[in-house]
């Protein structure tokens, strides 16, 4: 029997492991504080789908993953305002916090340095009994 041929790269575990290693995650709970606060801003990736199945958490900005490098860098034409806040910290929260870890590790990789990722992600937040707007569940 052959094996097949062996491919580069990492593979997606090893790749996940690799980024979250230089995140500095955070969970629900300094997720909220740090919104309320507004030293934080949360951004939701997550398809219209599952904001709709699940809910939303209130006052979130949406930006959906496919473009979420083009809003956010303060050098693109396609920047929303909050990209021009130097002090901008944005925590990238997904369905359970696996597409938000490389979604964050790729803004750091676009000079976005502060730029993290909710542990568990919207899961975990609701998880921990912290208010969500309209769960159609």
């Amino acid at each position: 029997m052959t094996r097949p041929p062996e491919r580069p790269g990492p593979g997606i575990d090893r790749l996940l492991d690799q980024v979250r290693e230089r995140l500095d995650r955070v969970n629900p709970v300094v997720a909220q504080q740090a919104q309320r606060e507004g030293r934080a801003m949360l951004v939701d990736i997550r398809p219209i789908a599952q904001r709709a199945e699940f809910g939303e958490i209130r006052d979130a900005l949406v930006i959906e993953r496919n473009v979420l490098e083009w809003r956010l860098d303060p050098r693109s034409a396609a920047r929303i305002d909050l990209a021009d806040d130097l002090r901008l910290w944005p925590i990238i929260f997904c369905q359970e916090g696996y597409a938000s870890s490389l979604a964050a590790a790729s803004l750091q990789d676009i000079g976005l340095a502060r730029a993290t990722d909710l542990t568990g992600g919207f899961a975990a937040w609701q998880a921990a009994g912290l208010p969500v707007v309209n769960p159609h569940r």
